[in-house]
């Protein structure tokens, strides 16, 4: 896997994956950056949560369970001095789909989370990790 960063001007910075796919980030205005993109930090906090949603979904997937959504809000407490890694992280999952049961989800969630999200588990280095699901029935 690879990635090159290019500066762009003042704070703004291009990067480009070894996939071909570009992806801009910037800095906040008080940084010199003009607020025109995501946080490097934003940017990690979305890598983990892609991760893990990928995971639990194909999780689901291949035990056969009538998955139709899943959607991961992520929020994150930072240390109040350098380096401002993440302490806490909460994950709330909102999984919809016909008949989950939720431990099958939770357990979903659980892999994902101790197992096969190298993101997330990676960041629980640094930070305490909490996850919290919701389950949306529908017909």
């Amino acid at each position: 896997m690879e990635c090159t960063i290019k500066w762009v001007d003042g704070m703004t910075f291009l990067a480009e994956t070894g996939t071909g796919h570009v992806v801009a980030m910037d800095g906040a205005p008080e940084a010199g950056g003009r607020n025109l993109a995501p946080r490097p930090m934003e940017m990690m906090l979305a890598g983990a949560g892609g991760c893990t949603a990928f995971d639990v979904v194909l999780i689901l997937q291949r035990g056969r369970h009538d998955v139709r959504n899943c959607e991961v809000k992520l929020m994150a407490e930072r240390a109040e001095t350098d380096p401002k890694v993440f302490t806490r992280i909460t994950f709330h999952f909102t999984v919809t789909g016909k008949g989950l049961k939720r431990e099958t989800v939770e357990r979903a969630v659980h892999l994902s989370a101790e197992k096969y999200c190298s993101a997330s588990i990676m960041l629980a280095k640094t930070a305490e990790m909490v996850h919290e699901v919701t389950i949306v029935d529908v017909e």
